[in-house]
């Protein structure tokens, strides 16, 4: 488990699905993450399977006083050339703006540098999710480029901006 100064995270439990189903089917909390196609139950089942079994993933479970209010972790990790994309949201929208996105993004951050021996971490946002544009930013994350158009959302093209901060970067 990984200590934030708000949040723990803590591994992903079967009993956590339910949560997950919910807010990957809320139009809200999708505006900007995950999947557009609606999901079940036996879908979230199969993701669940996989991912702990991928080498390649990290996953946790984000809680606040006790209750799971999101998911963060590490995809596509590569440890021979020590990098990993992250990824995070915040499905529980009466938790959102309290900054517990940013204080679970450090935890991760220390983790990945400090355990996991990472050089960089790296991220995919919508360039119109200002709220997580700005929460990179202020962690550290810096930007790196622009894929144009990249995204059919809300039917319109979408940009996605990559950024990411390098353990030096981190460490100062």
């Amino acid at each position: 488990m990984l200590q934030g100064k708000l949040v723990r995270l803590r591994p992903i439990e079967r009993e956590d699905l339910s949560n997950y189903l919910e807010w990957v089917n809320d139009p809200d909390v999708l505006a900007y993450f995950g999947s557009y196609l609606p999901y079940n139950m036996l879908k979230e089942e199969s993701w669940f399977e996989s991912m702990s079994q991928d080498a390649r993933v990290l996953n946790f479970a984000i809680e606040y006083e006790g209750r799971h209010v999101g998911g963060c972790g590490f995809i596509g990790i590569d440890y021979r050339n020590q990098h990993a994309e992250i990824g995070l949201f915040i499905g529980d929208k009466s938790m959102w703006d309290k900054g517990l996105g940013q204080d679970a993004l450090r935890a991760m951050l220390d983790y990945g540098f400090d355990h996991l021996n990472f050089h960089r971490i790296w991220l995919r946002v919508f360039a119109e999710n200002k709220r997580a544009v700005h929460a990179y930013e202020k962690v550290g994350f810096v930007h790196e480029g622009r894929f144009r158009e990249d995204q059919w959302r809300h039917g319109r093209w979408q940009d996605m901006l990559i950024m990411s901060v390098l353990r030096s970067e981190w460490e100062k």
